[in-house]
């Protein structure tokens, strides 16, 4: 059933491919794949395949994957992905010795995958669970794990008639997890290689932040006339329900700046943005040093720099709350400031634990969101207490990717 339910999806993608970009890119990025394993794959070297879905998965491996490329050179990096919104961003990531896309879990493709790769272990990140895959890895008695991974009530595992489905957890040698409570949930289905080892993503972002380099432009935006630095509210990854409330309140307070850094920059997106706006505007990509005097709102429209950026920043709006749930608030928590996101937080336990800290607000409408900027605009022991709360909450749930190697057979 699972298997037929695979091949549905893969002639679904398929027939979207006609018509639909990310569709395409799938179909034809899966149809490279082998090409690319047997160009690349040198077979007398021993792979660790990474897989991650997407692009927030792969920050989250990636700690790991760059802490085996430099401490042990007896092995290369495979890395896959799922999804055009990771492999285009990082098909061409030098941490990674062979990238390309996972094909679909059919059991002819998967034998061939297997059969091309070649690898050592395999590490899936956090939610990826694939029958066969893991079925025939289990078959070849190829070391398998899960990092990061985190589990609740209502996955399929674990409903009435989620067995046929539990039998893809057994399948791993072992189950790095997040939390006690997926420790728990586990171990009442009788799964108990299990360790409790935390997020990589907290050793990621702790990475970017020593890594991240000035950017004089914004340095410079975040000024005021005089030269002082002036309040800067940072909304990173924002939708367009986030910007409703946050531009207005921004329109009503000529004491702070903006750098807004929309979830999608293609040209709609960005010309809302400025319809919205009733202060001085200026595009990062429009900027040079006579462009930023006087301007008070600089919008992102380029990726790859927000990581970087909120360090600028005296609060982070993290967007997407409004929507399916937020984006990564640890990117902004690790520079010491505090985060507001929208309602849609209960499935991220990060966001969940910073608030239990005190840096971290949910947010439930522009009313709440406008008290909460109030309080921080006006208090200045909240928010230094606030950031300093966010900042150790990240050094403090640091140090998984060390733990997790050290049980690795490597």
């Amino acid at each position: 059933m699972y298997t037929l339910a695979i091949h549905l999806y893969a002639l679904i993608v398929e027939l979207l491919s006609l018509f639909h970009r990310k569709a395409r890119m799938i179909r034809f990025g899966q149809w490279k794949t082998n090409g690319i394993l047997r160009e690349k794959i040198n077979p007398d070297a021993s792979y660790i395949w990474f897989h991650a879905s997407s692009l927030g998965e792969f920050e989250q491996g990636r700690p790991m994957m760059e802490k085996i490329k430099a401490g042990y050179p007896q092995y290369k990096i495979l890395l896959t992905f799922f999804s055009p919104s990771g492999y285009e961003v990082r098909k061409n990531y030098s941490g990674a010795d062979v990238i390309c896309y996972l094909p679909f879990d059919t059991p002819f493709k998967v034998k061939k995958f297997l059969r091309l790769a070649n690898p050592s272990m395999a590490i899936f990140i956090k939610y990826e669970f694939w029958a066969n895959y893991l079925t025939e890895l289990k078959k070849r008695n190829i070391p398998t794990y899960i990092i990061s991974a985190i589990f609740r009530p209502n996955q399929l595992f674990f409903r009435w008639y989620g067995k046929p489905f539990r039998k893809m957890l057994h399948c791993f040698n072992h189950l790095f997890v997040q939390d006690k409570a997926s420790s728990a949930l586990l171990a009442g289905y009788g799964i108990n290689n299990v360790t409790i080892e935390g997020d990589t993503r907290f050793d990621r972002v702790l990475d970017v932040q020593k890594q991240a380099k000035p950017i004089p432009l914004v340095e410079q935006f975040i000024k005021n006339r005089e030269g002082e630095k002036q309040f800067t509210l940072i909304a990173g990854s924002s939708w367009p329900q986030d910007e409703e409330f946050i531009i207005q309140y921004f329109n009503e307070h000529p004491e702070m700046k903006l750098i807004i850094a929309p979830h999608e920059i293609d040209g709609p997106r960005l010309l809302d943005i400025h319809s919205k706006l009733k202060r001085p505007s200026v595009r990062l990509s429009d900027t040079g040093e006579q462009h930023i005097a006087g301007k008070d709102c600089l919008i992102i429209d380029s990726f790859g720099l927000l990581s970087s950026i909120y360090r600028y920043g005296d609060v982070a709006y993290i967007g997407g709350g409004f929507g399916k749930g937020i984006h990564n608030i640890l990117e902004a928590a690790v520079y010491g400031i505090p985060v507001l996101f929208g309602p849609k937080y209960h499935k991220f336990k990060e966001a969940k634990d910073v608030i239990a800290v005190g840096g971290g607000f949910p947010v439930s409408n522009g009313t709440s969101f406008q008290e909460k900027m109030d309080e921080l605009l006006t208090c200045r022991h909240l928010l230094e207490s606030a950031g300093r709360a966010a900042g150790n909450f990240v050094r403090d749930n640091a140090g998984a990717t060390d733990r997790i190697l050290a049980q690795l057979p490597l």
